[in-house]
């Protein structure tokens, strides 16, 4: 999975790594002078991530010739090892699985949307890069997986790794409409 990640990064067209951080640095600044409340910020962001993970697995899927993932093992493994290098230019290592085995996290040791941040005490409830979460959480969907994602560790808040706990909550069945079926 590594190397599909490494290989797919290298085919991926490139917007300057300065530039992307400077600008998603801008969207939550204005974000947060249109919310007056952090709680609000947040929710905007993974919302936001929602929708961006929603039409990114199209282009995850035809790109990456990734097979189809047989347990959450393999789910977490490709999220990790392709999905963030090809999309971010960073993997991550999947870590804490429960005895369940359906939540994991991934740990993150760069963040490229957190170049160049320091948040300000009062910024402490801030999950900053909480767009991530929601493009977990929406591209897993359309693959028909809900999860609930969130960060429990930050770099910009101390911490010495970013941690997403991914929890998948069901697997949902594929129903065709009764358009679809066959009606021999």
């Amino acid at each position: 999975a590594a190397r599909t990640g490494e290989q797919d990064w290298a085919k991926q067209p490139k917007v300057n790594g300065e530039f992307f951080a400077l600008t998603y640095g801008a969207l939550v600044m204005q974000l947060i002078k249109d919310y007056e409340d952090i709680l609000d910020v947040n929710k905007q962001l993974e919302r936001m991530g929602y929708n961006i993970g929603v039409r990114l697995i199209d282009e995850f899927l035809a790109k990456s010739g990734v097979p189809t993932c047989q347990s959450h093992r393999e789910r977490a493994d490709v999220i990790a090892k392709v999905a963030f290098k090809m999309f971010l230019g960073v993997a991550a290592d999947v870590t804490g699985w429960n005895q369940e085995k359906n939540t994991f996290s991934l740990v993150l040791y760069e963040n490229p949307l957190a170049e160049y941040v320091e948040l300000p005490p009062e910024m402490n409830d801030l999950v900053y890069s909480n767009v991530l979460c929601g493009c977990i959480r929406g591209a897993l969907e359309m693959i028909q997986i809900r999860a609930e994602c969130k960060f429990v560790r930050d770099t910009l808040k101390g911490n010495e790794v970013n941690e997403i706990e991914v929890a998948i909550m069901e697997v949902m069945e594929e129903q065709m409409g009764d358009d679809y079926k066959d009606n021999s």
